[in-house]
């Protein structure tokens, strides 16, 4: 509905800063640059004064920063009456969560949740980060709750808690016996992997390319699309795995897993909330404060 290089404009001269634009829009400080070059060459106008690495408006630039204000004020205004207007969606909240949250972390939160707002018509997609976000962008849910990278400039996302994805092995295998590993040991050993798509394994090429070490320089035998056929692997084969230490931590407890540390490395990644950016509506500021309060409790 918006005009993006507007909104890129917007952001900069509100924080009269193109990297601190960068980021609050998700994107590369020369996508900012170019956003604002096309603007003011459609305007035939400059926006910006650029001097001693200072940043100020033009007289034209002051004028499009005013009706930009208004513009997307009234954007906000539109939002709120058609939302009002579709009164068949009324009580409907359409939750998205990656496979790992799902499966480890939102029941208890939903169960709660559903108590506090019975008359909610609540439906939750299930599946991989790339898949939730797909579903944010094509509007059929309107609250996402993902892990992993920042993909798209045009959804919002915002952190809430940290996890630690572990290397963990079943105590049935030969390497149950291990500790600590370096990552010339973790080269030598048979990984099994979550799919392309996955939020955790995105963090976790992330995370070793950071350190040094090739996806080629490791041996991944399989790549499986959830956290429990992985786990079911791993029960019969001499082989190790990465997932959250939320979703193995019972099984550790029983003794049937072990998590082995790699040496000098730990894997942290943040669970995001994720919306289309604007105000998101009713039920998800709603559920974004009450599951942020559930997890301050703990």
């Amino acid at each position: 509905m918006e005009d993006f290089r507007l909104r890129v404009f917007y952001a900069v001269a509100k924080n009269k800063s193109f990297t601190k634009a960068a980021d609050e829009l998700f994107i590369t400080q020369p996508a900012i640059t170019k956003h604002i070059k096309l603007l003011e060459e459609s305007l035939d106008v400059r926006l910006f004064d650029r001097r001693n690495h200072l940043i100020r408006l033009t007289i034209a630039g002051e004028v499009v920063f005013k009706y930009a204000t208004e513009i997307f004020q009234l954007y906000e205004d539109a939002h709120s009456e058609l939302s009002e207007l579709k009164q068949q969606h009324k009580g409907r909240f359409r939750l998205g969560a990656s496979t790992t949250i799902a499966q480890y972390l939102l029941s208890p939160v939903i169960a709660s949740f559903f108590e506090k707002h019975p008359e909610i018509d609540l439906s939750l997609l299930n599946g991989n980060t790339e898949i939730i976000e797909n579903a944010i962008l094509a509007n059929e849910i309107d609250l996402g709750i993902v892990e992993g990278k920042k993909h798209h400039s045009s959804i919002k996302y915002i952190d809430f808690v940290e996890d630690e994805l572990v290397a963990v092995v079943h105590t049935n295998s030969r390497f149950a016996k291990l500790e600590t590993i370096t990552k010339e040991e973790l080269k030598e050993i048979p990984l099994v992997l979550r799919e392309r798509g996955s939020g955790t394994l995105d963090v976790l090429e992330s995370m070793f390319k950071n350190k040094g070490i090739k996806r080629t320089d490791l041996k991944v035998i399989m790549n499986l699309g959830s956290i429990e056929s992985i786990k079911s692997f791993l029960e019969y084969s001499n082989s190790m795995s990465f997932m959250s230490i939320r979703a193995v931590e019972r099984e550790v407890a029983r003794g049937e897993f072990k998590v082995v540390r790699i040496d000098g490395i730990k894997f942290l990644r943040k669970f995001s909330f994720i919306h289309l950016h604007g105000k998101p509506d009713k039920f998800s500021s709603e559920f974004i404060l009450f599951y942020t309060k559930h997890y301050n409790k703990k």
